[in-house]
């Protein structure tokens, strides 16, 4: 039985290294070797001199079979090598309308209606707070990212807004208090409008008329898209989705970017409500189509310019326009981070299916998402993620006090036992068979289940990638200070031993950064190691007693956050392990 019951620890701690060390030892290296492939496919390209800014949309519906979804296709260009996102929004500022609100800066492009700059006011590259994060850059920039609306037809000579559209303005800003009108009319004098307002976080409501001022009926169909260059991506792990997302008829689609790269093109044909767009670890941008009509979508991939292009579209179905008649398609758009609340509150508020899923929770999403809210409570208790941390984890144990509390009375009972374990093992050592059924019968008269020993660390592993989650995934956690050297949770502790956490002069960086966190959480394992009855098999007791140091130099690679909760943790288990030790000792 306590062969078992050590089978059963070492093979949940070996479970437990093999996710980790397969990230990081595994996942990593693929992706970065990826990623040099694709810089050296880069550099041997020559490019190609002329490229077609918009392609035609990736979606099999049958308005795009026709040749008028040429309207889509942008003038080429040779682009420049380089261009920075700056210089080409100053170079076309009277040809721009202001975006502006408490959480966003930026402006829209007149030439296409495009929104192609957008920065984050209060989100910052570094803890520094010097320059902040960006979101859409235009499209001819080394860091294109936007977003457009407009029409398609399967009326071949039906004259549509391009690319190259030079729309009106009723206003050089847009924000909370100032809505925006866009109007282009056509040679036949039918006019295109895009109305867009502004709430005061990162939600455009975009509205889309077409008026018919002919004499005759019309067909159109809106589309929408999301379209970008594919960034280096520092947090490109198994365990977060980055890239295409959508959700089609209450199902959660993810297009990875390198599956994307092979597949070219995934296609969602007559979906209904949901939501597309891509997703980084902290930021999105979304499209949320009418959710009166249905739409056919697409993921789609393309090399061109030297560069990985990928987007990200729906086109509507198509209507019907009478002579004298209008029709008005109304859509949103989000860019901005991923605040779990507030895309809750979109999604009760406009019953956008799903939503909160852009934030990926993973696997363990039951729990992951009221840890959150969890730890969001004690934050505000608390006022810092740190401490919230801490109080959950006392939360979370003293949830778990009975059940740990019988193992540890086990786990106690079983090291007094030792000394007849070790007789039994000397007395049948060449008969394993023999040595189990003396132990059980030894088990069942001392009245000790050595399997509920394990019960506190089989739990501990979904509580652990739950919480592990939270950290990684959720924006809260963001450059969230703790004390003293930890100024950012979810980042690795950034001191390291091998220059005496900063007193020597240099920096240590890399698979060397083995921080002061990580190595309290390593001494508490082996206290905590000490406390636990020794293990028979003598391979086992080897690699049982190499764990704690190979997890300290594996998580030392993890948020500081969720190694401070591993250290606190332990703390708290030693402690109850040692006074019910210490009470089964009086006893006897």
């Amino acid at each position: 039985m306590q062969n078992n019951n050590s089978n059963i620890m070492l093979a949940t701690i070996l479970s437990v290294i093999v996710l980790i060390s397969w990230t990081w030892f595994v996942e990593m290296p693929k992706i970065e070797a990826q990623e040099v492939k694709r810089k050296q496919q880069l550099i041997s390209s020559k490019g190609i001199d002329k490229f077609s800014e918009e392609s035609k949309p990736n979606v099999a519906a049958k308005i795009q079979s026709t040749a008028s979804l040429e309207a889509k296709n942008e003038e080429s260009f040779v682009p420049e090598a380089n261009v920075d996102r700056v210089k080409l929004i100053e170079k076309s500022q009277k040809l721009r309308v202001v975006i502006e609100n408490d959480k966003l800066l930026g402006s829209i492009n007149l030439v296409g209606a495009k929104f192609d700059d957008l920065l984050l006011k209060k989100y910052y590259q570094t803890t520094e707070k010097k320059e902040n994060v960006v979101l859409f850059s235009p499209s001819k920039s080394k860091e294109r990212y936007f977003s457009d609306f407009g029409w398609v037809s399967s009326d071949q000579n039906m004259d549509l807004p391009k690319p190259n559209t030079v729309w009106y303005a009723n206003s050089s800003k847009l924000n909370i208090d100032n809505p925006l009108e866009l109007t282009w009319i056509n040679r036949d004098g039918i006019e295109f409008v895009i109305q867009i307002s502004l709430d005061n976080n990162y939600l455009f409501d975009i509205r889309q008329l077409v008026r018919n001022n002919t004499g005759q009926a019309i067909t159109i169909a809106p589309y929408g898209r999301v379209n970008r260059i594919k960034q280096e991506l520092k947090n490109a792990v198994y365990i977060l989705h980055e890239g295409p997302i959508g959700v089609f008829n209450d199902i959660l689609e993810e297009s990875s970017y390198d599956s994307l790269k092979k597949d070219k093109n995934n296609f969602f044909k007559e979906k209904k409500a949901g939501w597309l767009g891509i997703t980084d670890k902290y930021w999105m941008s979304t499209i949320i189509p009418d959710q009166k009509f249905s739409y056919d979508a697409s993921f789609g991939y393309d090399f061109a310019r030297g560069d990985e292009l990928y987007n990200v579209e729906y086109v509507g179905q198509e209507f019907l326009v009478k002579a004298g008649e209008e029709i008005e398609f109304n859509n949103h758009l989000y860019a901005g981070a991923k605040k779990v609340k507030l895309l809750d509150e979109y999604a009760k508020k406009y019953d956008i299916a799903l939503f909160d899923r852009a934030v990926d929770f993973g696997w363990f999403y039951f729990l992951t998402k009221p840890f959150f809210f969890l730890i969001q409570l004690l934050n505000n208790l608390f006022g810092n993620f740190g401490l919230a941390i801490l109080g959950m984890t006392v939360l979370v144990k003293l949830a778990m006090f009975p059940m740990a509390n019988k193992s540890y009375i086990a786990i106690g009972r079983i090291k007094k036992l030792q000394p007849k374990i070790e007789k039994i093992r000397q007395n049948f050592k060449d008969d394993r068979m023999a040595m189990n059924r003396e132990m059980m019968e030894m088990y069942k008269r001392e009245k000790v289940n050595p399997a509920s020993g394990c019960l506190p660390a089989l739990i501990q592993i979904p509580i652990f990638f739950a919480l592990y989650k939270v950290l990684f995934v959720t924006i809260d956690m963001r450059q969230a200070p703790f004390f003293g050297w930890i100024k950012d949770l979810s980042a690795p502790d950034p001191t390291s031993i091998f220059n005496l956490f900063g007193l020597l002069p240099f920096e240590v960086s890399g698979f060397f950064s083995l921080g002061a966190w990580p190595l309290i959480m390593g001494v508490t394992m082996i206290v905590q190691q000490k406390l636990n009855p020794t293990v028979a098999d003598p391979t086992q007791a080897k690699v049982l007693k190499w764990m704690p140091y190979i997890f300290t130099i594996v998580l030392a690679a993890f948020p500081a956050g969720l190694v401070i909760y591993w250290a606190w943790n332990n703390l708290l288990s030693i402690l109850q392990q040692w006074i019910i030790t210490k009470k089964l000792n009086k006893e006897s």
